[in-house]
């Protein structure tokens, strides 16, 4: 049973209107009930306020959802999945690559990749883990050590095996094929997990910036018209 007060169950009840309709604002109402009902609250917000900015293009919202992010307690945080545990350093990233601030954002995926190269090493069998060095690797333009990392990953969590946590790395290795420049097996991975049950939804494909590059393809036009809300 779902807490009232559990801020993960209150923001999954809020995000039905993001992935069916792609509207934010029931996301930004609750988000924002919560850090007023309870301020210490705002590091385990981290994630959702940060893609609820990158949704929206609001990079200064962006910077100030990452404050909480320090080394003393919350160094990472969470969105999609409980089993991929993002960084600061991939965060900034992202959010310098949707700037178009290349110098900055391979200055930030550089110490992303170092830091999921110590995470890999602890845990080599990890398929999240091996995912998220993948996403770095692809941010700074090294293309075939990213696929390679994302197939492993795909090798260690396969969707056959894993519902939970199987779509999740396979909707992250479709980020690195569009970021590589594989567009086709990017489009591939998007046609399969737009059949699966939590593999990828109509918010996710028409708001969040990892799919940019793919922006403007027929292809990915088509899977998002597939997803999107039923006229009544």
């Amino acid at each position: 049973t779902l807490e009232p007060n559990n801020i993960h169950a209150r923001i999954l009840r809020a995000r039905i209107d993001f992935d069916e309709r792609a509207d934010t604002r029931p996301l930004h109402a609750v988000s924002e009930k919560i850090l007023r009902d309870d301020p210490a609250s705002a590091g385990n917000l981290v994630g959702w306020r940060f893609y609820l900015a990158l949704y929206e293009r609001d990079f200064a919202s962006a910077d100030r959802a990452l404050a909480p992010l320090t080394e003393n307690k919350y160094t990472t945080f969470r969105v999609r999945t409980d089993a991929m545990y993002f960084s600061r350093a991939y965060a900034e990233g992202l959010l310098a690559r949707i700037k178009g601030d290349a110098a900055e954002a391979r200055a930030a995926f550089t110490a992303a990749r170092a830091q999921q190269e110590e995470a890999v090493r602890a845990r080599p069998d990890d398929g999240p883990t091996f995912c998220l060095l993948g996403l770095s690797d692809a941010g700074l333009g090294r293309k075939e050590e990213a696929l390679r990392e994302g197939r492993r990953a795909l090798e260690l969590t396969p969707v056959a095996k894993d519902a939970n946590d199987g779509p999740q790395v396979l909707y992250f290795f479709a980020v690195i094929c569009a970021w590589t420049g594989e567009r086709d097996l990017a489009i591939e991975q998007l046609e399969t997990l737009a059949k699966m049950p939590l593999g990828v939804s109509y918010g996710d494909l028409r708001l969040d910036p990892h799919w940019d590059p793919l922006r403007g393809d027929p292809r990915f036009d088509k899977i998002v018209a597939s997803l999107a809300p039923k006229e009544n």
